[in-house]
């Protein structure tokens, strides 16, 4: 998008600063300290990846403007709650959460009717689990919100599927160092058991050949059906690392067996 002129909401892209990444972390450092000006360019210097976001859902019938704007509200929460000291690049960051606020936006305006006690249910649920996010800094598990609201895990999970807008599997929920990390990286297949795996291939003998990392991502990925997520928390990585060490092992695993 670099240099092109776009039009949205009377924003012109090629306008908009290019910022580097030592630009953005001076300029999102004074930002926290209160520096009106900063925060101003800071969010200039962002727009693109709003844009770049919003370009997903071209084939909805929402006006663009008004997802662009629902974008920037995404974009405005993430620089309010980015950490500095995460170690993380705030694209990374803010990506998941202005898809989050477009989504929400979507959810809430979709066609499908779905009775307000399963709403009411999915959006307190929703509620809780940001309080635990802003608390504990970490994702809560179903089964802890349903036990704060007093139901079922079950009721809860289904709560959340039930206003959820269909999404590609190839929507990316982060970016990190220039890749992305799709909805079908988070997927869990509790079907992918050992037995299926195994079969007339060596398997077993490939993954032998793979470092204990990626040994340990392999099993809990494909022989215990854990997402990409949870294998995070176990062995304390980031999720987009797991994306590249389980990309690197099944790329290794097929040379192997070819």
């Amino acid at each position: 998008m670099n240099g092109a002129r776009v039009e949205i909401c009377g924003v012109n892209t090629s306008s908009l600063p290019l910022l580097t990444d030592e630009e953005q972390y001076e300029l999102l450092k004074k930002t926290k300290e209160g520096d009106k000006k900063s925060r101003e360019l800071f969010i200039k210097g962002n727009i693109r990846l709003v844009l770049s976001i919003i370009k997903r859902f071209k084939n909805t019938d929402e006006n663009p403007d008004d997802l662009f704007q629902i974008g920037c509200i995404g974009l405005i929460k993430a620089i309010d709650n980015f950490d500095l000291s995460i170690g993380v690049k705030f694209s990374t960051y803010a990506v998941p959460l202005i898809f989050g606020e477009v989504r929400r936006y979507l959810r809430d305006n979709y066609t499908i009717r779905v009775s307000r006690s399963i709403k009411d249910l999915a959006y307190k649920s929703m509620a809780v689990a940001e309080q635990i996010r802003m608390k504990e800094n970490r994702e809560p598990l179903p089964e802890e919100i349903a036990e704060i609201l007093g139901c079922t895990k079950k009721e809860v999970s289904a709560s959340w599927e039930a206003i959820q807008a269909p999404v590609s599997l190839y929507e990316p929920v982060c970016v990190d160092k220039g890749e992305g990390l799709y909805i079908m990286d988070q997927i869990s297949d509790n079907g992918n058991k050992e037995e299926y795996w195994v079969s007339d291939i060596d398997l077993e003998r490939a993954i032998e050949g793979l470092n204990d990392r990626e040994k340990d991502i392999i099993h809990m990925r494909y022989f215990e059906g854990l997402t990409q997520m949870e294998v995070a928390k176990e062995v304390s990585i980031s999720q987009a690392q797991v994306s590249r060490l389980e990309k690197s092992a099944i790329k290794s695993i097929r040379k192997y067996l070819e």
